[in-house]
């Protein structure tokens, strides 16, 4: 599995590096993004390393995808969001080589147009626990 050695996210998955978790099952987990295109803007990534589509087993996109649906869902419900975008790259513009899906609170007249996505910051590491947490229990219950 190329890549791995220095991957942000094995790390964050490996509790090597802090994140707010969101979601955390046997072979996904979610949590937001440090630099979210809003707050609760969420990562889904898989637990194994797999750096694109493409390279997931097949097995596993129904779950994969089943947890972005969840979390599409929490946007909504944990958020008050009108709805959520759901977005992935693979090789190009993919900042960190791990496959990952974005989950992203939307609303209408958000400043989100086409693919210039102005990134938004916590006001402080409580805030985005608070967020974490939100959404941690929508995606649970």
């Amino acid at each position: 599995m190329r890549g791995m050695g220095d991957c942000v996210f094995c790390e964050i998955i490996k509790g090597e590096r802090p994140a707010h978790m969101v979601l955390e099952c046997a072979d996904a987990v979610a949590f937001l993004d440090s630099r979210p295109l809003f707050k609760g803007h969420v990562l889904l990534v898989p637990r194994e390393h797999v750096e694109t589509l493409t390279d997931l087993p097949g097995e596993m996109l129904g779950p994969f995808f089943g947890y972005a649906q969840r979390l599409a869902g929490a946007m909504e419900s944990a958020l008050g969001a009108a709805g959520s975008f759901v977005a992935m790259n693979n090789r190009i513009s993919q900042s960190v080589p791990h496959l990952h899906v974005h989950v992203v609170p939307r609303n209408r007249k958000d400043g989100l147009r086409g693919f210039f996505w102005p990134r938004h910051k916590y006001a402080s590491d409580e805030e985005a626990a608070e967020y974490a947490e939100r959404l941690r229990s929508a995606v649970s219950a």
